[in-house]
């Protein structure tokens, strides 16, 4: 939590076609919602095959071990059309190990904290200049994602990371999923920069890791997979978040959830013939409406 320091082919691919269930690719007239995280295609209950992340069809199997071959899995992808990787947690394990180093560097040096939480505008010391973004520190935006105090505070985050980050990263694809992770952060960072007090800093992963919440929520509901364990989860961590006794900064918490949500959508639901054009286009919009709010916040501090 973000922490107030102390060969046959689906004719109707998806998001083209009407919803509702599709016919099974090796048994026609059997409807499925459920498609092959590989290929894609649509498999009834007898031809879903258990992977790390979905299902995949008998084809794809037999060509992940050597013994078959088909076109349409060639290439193995991610559902959301992500390369397939040998390690399915790289970025995640990354992204936890700059969050454990910029938490040893803290305890090594406690004023890092000034130097890299999310300030809006506020001066530390009686005579001294103003500090904040508003004062054209736009790094604080992004360092604040990685910045922790507590051992509470920042194993609450990497369990989540872990624990949400490794199946998304395996769904998504590496570099999907990274844009994911950052661009939910930074919604979270430019959502607390507009709402909250100019002279409050914040700190904390959480607005990136709602932002995988919000991205798990898409991609189970995108698997039809039972979401009353994440909907559960996602209750407990907002009541959480708007606690009574405060000192959580839910303005990430909101930030993170919503871009997170929104970011998945448009991975995991976009057309295969214009994959990237809608990918790429919805983090780019992401990107374009955090840079406005910070670009407004900025002019009415200064």
């Amino acid at each position: 939590m973000d922490q107030q320091p102390p060969g046959s082919q689906d004719p109707t691919p998806p998001g083209d076609g009407p919803v509702g269930p599709v016919s099974c690719y090796r048994h026609p007239g059997r409807g499925t919602a459920i498609r092959c995280t590989r290929c894609d295609r649509p498999i009834c209950p007898d031809c879903m095959v258990s992977a790390s992340v979905g299902f995949q069809c008998p084809d794809c199997v037999r060509q992940g071990s050597g013994t078959g071959h088909h076109p349409a899995a060639s290439q193995p992808r991610t559902i959301a059309g992500g390369r397939i990787a040998a390690d399915p947690r790289l970025v995640t394990k990354i992204l936890l190990g700059i969050n454990v180093a910029v938490f040893l560097a803290v305890l090594a040096n406690d004023t890092l904290v000034n130097d890299l939480a999310l300030l809006g505008r506020a001066v530390y010391y009686d005579g001294g200049p103003p500090q904040g973004v508003a004062e054209g520190q736009w790094y604080r935006l992004v360092t604040s994602m990685f910045l922790h105090q507590e051992v509470w505070h920042i194993a609450f985050n990497m369990l989540g990371l872990w624990w949400l980050g490794g199946p998304l990263e395996a769904a998504l694809g590496r570099a999907r999923y990274l844009a994911l992770y950052l661009l939910s952060g930074l919604a979270g960072s430019a959502l607390t920069y507009w709402l909250a007090a100019p002279n409050q800093p914040s700190l904390g992963a959480s607005g990136a890791i709602f932002g995988l919440l919000g991205a798990t929520v898409v991609l189970m509901r995108r698997l039809n997979y039972d979401m009353r364990p994440v909907f559960t989860i996602l209750a407990i961590n907002l009541v959480i978040t708007f606690n009574p006794w405060g000192g959580i900064a839910w303005q990430a918490h909101v930030g993170g959830l919503i871009a997170g949500a929104l970011i998945a959508i448009g991975m995991v639901h976009a057309p295969r013939e214009r994959r990237n054009l809608v990918q790429y286009g919805t983090c780019a919009v992401a990107l374009i409406v955090v840079v406005l709010i910070v670009a407004a916040r900025t002019a009415a501090l200064t």
